[in-house]
């Protein structure tokens, strides 16, 4: 099904732009995805790498959890310690993730090389 027809006919779950774009829609979402690709986070560690606020970034990893992205877990410490990590649907974004950058890489070269013969 062609995107514009998903998007107008709300074909989420069924369509895959449709599914990955309002699962992927926050802002954040890919760079929390990323930052959490190697290791599980705390909320700290996230919130410092991708310099974010407090309230985004827990409204950010609510969404991703309830969507079964990613899972929260409390361990039984004290104080406690609440850590962040892709599920297996999650990693499954990985592959994903590498052509998003390796695109981006691309694209930056363009812009570095359109902006270097604009200097003439």
């Amino acid at each position: 099904m062609k995107k514009e027809r998903c998007e107008r006919a709300n074909k989420f779950g069924m369509c895959p732009f449709v599914t990955a774009q309002q699962l992927l829609s926050g802002k954040w979402a890919i760079l929390i995805m990323n930052s959490l690709k190697d290791d599980p986070r705390r909320f700290n560690q996230l919130q410092k790498e991708i310099d974010i606020t407090q309230a985004t970034l827990a409204a950010q990893l609510k969404k991703l959890e309830s969507e079964g992205l990613i899972t929260r877990t409390v361990y039984p410490e004290v104080p406690p310690r609440v850590e962040y990590a892709l599920t297996e649907i999650g990693k499954e974004f990985y592959p994903v993730l590498d052509s998003i950058e390796a695109w981006g890489n691309k694209y930056i070269d363009y812009l570095q090389q359109k902006n270097d013969s604009g200097k003439d």
